[in-house]
């Protein structure tokens, strides 16, 4: 995960507000992938289907677990009973099934501008995804993959715990305080803010999940970036 030496943060992050924009300032963005950057939804429901379908679980309720979490520890919760061993082992071969399903994988809207904003500035992606989930869903969508990538692989323990966006704000050189995530799920909003960091709900289902500011998608998020490196964030109310 290459990263380039990052300079000392100078600008606390800090959240202002007016009756129709949110304004957070912060010196990195961290990014979930599935369902912030990348739609993924019909690839996901596909692979766990089969999985719930074979365990008798009800899909409906299945869903409600899974988003967010690494798929073993959405199993260990859905089977409480079962030898983790064998979560691991479904893990894996799940894995290597979405790999291999990009069909109807597209990006959020807005993504493709927003990661061109962040381009030239601090930025990771925190996944649960493998490294080849990972980008084989990004390229499906069309989407560079962040020179900062914390996925499964580099983690022991799964979102709703900080581990990832505080693996990525390190990776990136940039103190917790001082970084914004972006996210869809319970599960990783719960890892943002345990991880002490404001964060941004992408999508309608984010409203129940106590995201600092929720948007629709991320054509509602304008960044610009100061010559010291801080970027802030412009985000229009309302979903």
């Amino acid at each position: 995960m290459p990263v380039s030496p990052a300079t000392p943060a100078t600008a606390p992050t800090t959240t202002t507000a007016s009756a129709t924009t949110t304004t957070l300032t912060a010196r990195a963005l961290l990014l979930d992938m599935d369902g912030t950057l990348v739609d993924s939804g019909r690839a996901v429901q596909r692979v766990w289907q089969r999985w719930a379908t074979e365990h008798g679980l009800d899909i409906d309720v299945v869903l409600g677990v899974v988003h967010g979490r690494q798929g073993y520890a959405s199993m260990a919760l859905l089977l409480p009973d079962r030898p983790m061993e064998q979560n691991h082992a479904d893990n894996a071969r799940m894995l290597a099934e979405e790999t291999a399903d990009t069909d109807g994988v597209v990006p959020i809207p807005g993504a493709p501008a927003f990661l061109a904003a962040l381009a030239d500035h601090r930025h990771a992606l925190v996944t649960s995804a493998d490294d080849a989930l990972a980008r084989a869903r990004m390229g499906a969508a069309g989407l560079a993959l962040p020179p900062v990538a914390v996925t499964a692989e580099h983690v022991t323990d799964s979102k709703p715990h900080p581990e990832g966006f505080l693996a990525g704000a390190a990776l990136l050189g940039v103190d917790p305080a001082d970084c914004v995530v972006f996210e869809d799920s319970e599960a990783g909003v719960a890892a943002g803010l345990a991880a002490g960091m404001p964060v941004v709900g992408v999508g309608v289902a984010a409203v129940a999940h106590g995201a600092t500011v929720t948007v629709a998608d991320l054509t509602q998020v304008r960044i610009t970036a100061d010559a010291d490196g801080t970027l802030t964030l412009t985000i229009s109310d309302g979903i």
